[in-house]
């Protein structure tokens, strides 16, 4: 066949190849039995070559050919040693240092034992042709002392030794580095002073005469120089260190200054044989007298000569000195913008973290530092901040501060540079932080970079935990290999909507993860500033059950049972549990959840229960008779740390948690306003049903998630019954981004036509073109936004929650600058009641048209366009006027405003001679001044949670280094996300109606033992006396003993209602009224399909 290769026969093979043949039947390209690279005789990789086999079509032969055969030359292997390979260079270098080094020190053993005095008659042949002077005259010199000396053979001997050695290596370098100029190689400064110093010891050998000769052996110290500089580099180079040229330049300086003082006192020491006859250490003293500038006088140089190398010294000095001096200060300059290098010792050693920026700003490392450091175990950490920008001024005037320069350090570098990830020891740190540019205007550029950054990282240091902050929820894949995330737009978006339906929830929540310790506003004389600060310092906290001394006694029990009981006994707050074989955590899993030694427990208390000191003093005060008092009876007796009592039931004391398992039913009045007197006297209160321990399945209904029973219940003839009648529920089948958890919600049974969502505009479908027509039967709840993003379909999720009761749901309006696309209007068509219209917020036209009248609640979301101004904090300037001019306009309307800035938030309602609002503004510099982070909590809009700024959660991903739990409990309280078994937040307005359960303890037991409701703070608005604003405020659930309230938010009025013990007051001023914040149990759990869960 044509294409079949005959096998030769045994006549036809080359017996130089035979063999080989033999070994290989078929050919092979590359033959494996000869290595790739081979070493040459220098033990270097010298003679290195590829090997390859061919086969001849023609003789069917194999040929051997050889690559790189140019590097087997003897030139080239000689190259290759010297010169191109690292280590053996290096090795050549130190060992030419070590001959200079060597001459020095021969050339200071032949000065110790030579002595001009005893200087021998037989002088050199060049001294005998001479006239010599006489020494004893001062005025002349004996020349014949500065041309000869006295050199004893041994040391002779060795110096020629050393001489001719150094000769040959100098003539082989200059021969290996020729290239084609000779002259050049001649002429340079290292070639001339090898000649001098080797040169006449060679000839000395053959003309014995000279032996006696002077040879200026001391220069060597300057070729001592040029290798150890050399061999500095070449160390360098093959340890792969390229940043040391600050090590370099400060080398090089003293190198040259020991050289110069060196070269001084040996030339002075020399020709002073024919003078003073001065020592080699009055010479060394002299020099280092005249180059420190001081010149005593006492030694000084008598011959003219000698003065010459002195003045040419000096000269030398004037020029060489301050060109390495200002090399060295241009370096340390830019040392100190690069900011150097974090020690490989110190992270080894020591613990860091580094964050990792795009622009540093003050107010983003002060939050940073602040709730970094708030943790006791994080104290002996450091922090190593990577920015590509020159430091601020501001930032480094901070950092200069003894309480932050000793633990953080500043370095200019790019984190997508393994160099600069070198230089911060990103593979020893403990955790990376990678934040965003939120200020940028082009948001999906700055969450490109931020991608790009923690792909860096991860590529460079994959064992360090990574916390990345990104702004827009469609990025948020990309970084889902990141141990946490945090998405901006869904976090704001998902507050700023529960905020219309559970008020103040912003607050609520920045007071959880920011980290206090509940001293603010102690000095205050107003009692609700007192106990609004000191439950700031409230947090979540985890145990496990079997580990803690708050629920461990609740084993077996339920989960309703175990949360009352610990509020009642500890006044800590059970809020989630998660099982030991489960990693997803239940938010009040409801009583069926039965509590196992095993769980890990979340809980809000002033401190963990680790930090908790158990004081057993009821026992003791029951026996004596003493009334029972509260550890808080009086604000000022309130400790900082938590100090938990351990309290007996009694059903007959005052101010406990009543029971009345004698007369369960409610007596008949109780529907009326009754409230008992101050001793106690009076009616009888209604008694409340106990929680039990195991949940009675016949006391607690389950419900249908796909029905709404409330609704069923009603009369459908009725005209709210017939609000949201043809709404179901479901899943939205399409989901504006890659990562957005299902959520079930109220949906419609068809898709809404894209045209039925313009509110201002009539289609086939409706002729409607304002708010006003479409007649809606519940307040709008308005939202201006500059564009319809992504994360604006998290606004809509939690308001169309399958748990909101249909005929409760409020029309919302977006209001956008910029029409929608039809991508976002594909994912909302689906929801019941959505509309948008394009406008803004500063055209009264728009406002009326989308019907602002007839709203709840207006939600004003920053703009990107204007997040970043000229002037630092007037990003907020345009949003802050235009929601001024609308509380002017519409003064009850809820207005919920997002600023880019958090300081700016004291602008939010202003009155210029509001006397209470001055009153906060001192306060809240009170509190700055003490180093705060929460200086502005004391605000009224942001207490009234009117006023939000998305930097205060940035401290959500700060505390998720002590805290890994924190984001997956905020997602699930906000509900980002949905775990089966798990309840959610919602608000219960308290009427007066319901003031008969008169404690806050009693309306715990009656939501815990009625609906399996966790209470977890209370929303209060009362009016002042002295002025015409209202104010609201949020306390963090403080540690009372029991039957105290979890969360209050109330408002800095004339009169709040709390006893002097430790219970609070149910009360309400007329007109008004107050939210108890309650987390619902949902049950039975509902199971979502696993392809739904597998985004997150």
């Amino acid at each position: 066949m044509a294409g079949a290769k005959l096998t030769p026969s045994p006549s036809e093979i080359d017996p130089d190849v035979k063999t080989e043949v033999q070994k290989t039947p078929e050919p092979t390209w590359v033959n494996p039995s000869n290595p790739l690279r081979t070493m040459g005789s220098f033990g270097s990789d010298a003679g290195q070559r590829y090997q390859e086999e061919y086969s001849m079509d023609s003789t069917n032969a194999q040929v051997q050919v050889e690559f790189y055969v140019n590097e087997n030359t003897f030139k080239e292997r000689l190259k290759l040693f010297f010169i191109k390979n690292q280590r053996s260079s290096l090795r050549i270098r130190l060992f030419n240092f070590s001959l200079k080094i060597l001459t020095c020190a021969l050339y200071i053993l032949r000065v110790s034992l030579d002595n001009p005095d005893d200087f021998n008659p037989n002088p050199c042949a060049f001294c005998r042709n001479n006239t010599c002077m006489n020494a004893t005259n001062s005025d002349k010199i004996n020349w014949e002392l500065i041309f000869c000396v006295n050199r004893r053979d041994p040391v002779w001997a060795i110096q020629v030794s050393v001489a001719l050695i150094s000769f040959l290596e100098t003539m082989l370098i200059t021969y290996l580095s020729y290239k084609g100029n000779i002259w050049e190689q001649i002429f340079q400064i290292s070639f001339i002073l090898e000649m001098i110093n080797t040169v006449p010891f060679i000839i000395t050998i053959f003309w014995p005469p000279l032996r006696n000769i002077f040879v200026p052996v001391f220069l060597n110290c300057w070729l001592a120089k040029g290798a150890l500089e050399n061999m500095i580099n070449d160390f360098h180079r093959a340890i792969q260190r390229t940043h040391s040229a600050m090590f370099n330049q400060v080398f090089i300086l003293i190198c040259t200054l020991l050289c110069l003082v060196f070269t001084g006192a040996c030339g002075i020491q020399h020709l002073e044989r024919a003078g003073k006859h001065l020592t080699l250490f009055d010479s060394f003293y002299f020099c280092i007298v005249t180059f420190s500038t001081v010149g005593y006088g006492d030694v000084t140089p008598q011959i003219w000569p000698s003065q010459l190398l002195v003045v040419i010294l000096i000269c030398v000095a004037l020029v060489v000195l301050p060109l390495q001096f200002e090399e060295l200060a241009y370096l340390w300059m830019e040392s100190q913008k690069l900011g150097g290098n974090y020690s490989r010792h110190r992270a080894q050693t020591e613990k860091h973290v580094v964050l990792c920026v795009s622009s540093l700003k003050i107010d983003l490392l002060m939050d940073f530092l602040n709730e970094f450091y708030a943790h006791p175990r994080l104290q002996d950490y450091y922090v190593v901040i990577l920015c590509p920008t020159e430091i601020d001024i501001q930032v480094r005037r901070i950092l200069q501060i003894p309480l932050w320069s000793q633990r953080v350090i500043y370095l200019q570098g790019s984190a997508l540079k393994d160099q600069d990830l070198m230089r911060a020891k990103m593979d020893d740190a403990e955790a990376c932080f990678i934040l965003s540019s939120r200020n940028e205007v082009d948001r999906t550029a700055a969450d490109h970079q931020t991608i790009l950054r923690a792909w860096a990282a991860k590529d460079f240091a994959p064992n360090c935990p990574l916390y990345v902050q990104i702004l827009k929820p469609e990025n948020k894949f990309h970084v889902k290999f990141a141990d946490h995330v945090v998405c901006e737009e869904e976090f704001k978006y998902a507050m700023l909507a529960l905020n219309c339906v559970c008020p103040a929830t912003s607050t609520l929540v920045t007071l959880l993860v920011h980290t206090s310790r509940g001293q603010e506003g102690q000095m205050s004389p107003e009692q609700w500033q007192r106990t609004y600060g000191r439950c700031s310092g409230n947090e979540v906290y985890h145990i496990r059950l079997c580990d803690s001394k708050f629920f461990g006694e609740y084993d077996g029990k339920s989960f309703t049972y175990a949360s009352f009981h610990a509020h009642k006994k500890y006044g800590v707050c059970l809020i989630g549990v998660k099982r030991e074989d489960n990693k997803s955590i239940l938010l009040n899993p409801g009583p069926r959840h039965i509590m196992a030694a095993a769980d890990t427990c979340y809980y809000i208390n002033i401190t963990k229960e680790e930090n908790s000191a158990f004081i057993f003093k009821q026992e003791e005060k029951d026996n004596k008779g003493l009334p029972v008092t509260g550890l808080y009876d009086a604000p000022s007796r309130l400790p900082v740390h938590s100090i938990i009592a351990s309290m007996v039931d009694q059903a007959t004391s005052y101010g406990t948690v009543a029971i009345d398992l004698q007369n369960p039913d409610p007596p008949e009045e109780s529907s009326k306003l009754t409230l008992p007197t101050e001793n106690g006297a009076g009616s009888r209160r209604p008694s409340i049903a106990p929680v039990l321990e195991i949940a009675d399945s016949s006391a607690i209904l389950p419900c249908d998630l796909l029905s709404d029973q409330s609704e069923d219940e009603t009369n459908q003839s009725d005209e709210e019954g017939s609000v949201g009648s043809d709404f179901v529920k479901g899943y939205p089948p399409n989901s504006p981004y890659i990562g957005s958890s299902p959520t079930l919600c109220h949906l419609l049974p068809q898709k809404a036509p894209f045209c039925c969502l313009r509110l201002d505009k009539g289609c086939t479908h409706n002729s409607f073109e304002d708010a006003k027509a479409y007649g809606f039967k519940n307040k709008l709840i308005i939202v201006s936004a500059e564009t319809a993003g992504n994360g604006l379909y998290n606004f809509i999720v939690p308001l169309r929650a399958y748990y909101r009761p249909r005929k409760e749901l409020n029309p919302i309006v977006l209001l956008l600058d910029y029409p929608p696309d039809n991508h976002f209007l594909e994912a909302i068509c689906c929801f019941p009641m959505v509309y948008f219209m394009a406008g803004t917020i500063d055209n009264l036209d728009n406002l009326l048209q989308c019907g602002i009248i007839y709203a709840d609640n207006l939600v004003v979301v920053d703009k990107e366009s204007t997040m970043s101004a000229e002037e630092d904090y007037m990003a907020d300037a345009k949003t802050i006027v235009n929601v001024q001019t609308m509380f002017r306009l519409f003064p009850s309307l809820s207005i919920i405003t997002e600023l880019t800035h958090p300081s700016n938030m004291r602008f939010m309602q202003f009155r210029a001679k509001d006397c209470y609002s001055l009153a906060l503004s001192k306060l809240e510099k009170i509190e700055r001044d003490k180093g705060s982070n929460l200086a502005f909590m004391f605000r009224l809009p942001f207490a009234a949670g009117r006023v939000f700024s998305i930097s205060m959660l940035d401290t959500l991903l700060y505390q998720s280094f002590v805290k890994d739990y924190m984001i997956a409990i905020i997602r699930l309280l906000l509900g980002l996300d949905t775990t089966p078994g798990s309840g959610y937040l919602c608000a219960m307005k308290i009427t007066e109606e319901d003031l008969w359960i008169r404690t806050y303890g009693r309306l715990f037991q009656k939501l815990c033992s009625s609906s399996a409701e966790i209470p977890i703070g209370i929303y209060r608005t009362e009016s002042h006396m002295f002025s015409t604003s209202e104010a609201s405020s949020v306390w963090i659930k403080a540690s009372y003993l029991s039957g105290s309230l979890a969360v209050i938010l109330a408002s800095a009025s004339w009169s709040l209602f709390i006893l002097p013990d430790s219970y609070f007051i149910l009360s309400s001023c007329p007109g008004l009224c107050f939210f108890v914040f309650c987390l619902l149990c949902s049950f039975p759990p509902f199971i979502l399909p696993y392809s739904l869960f597998s985004l997150n």
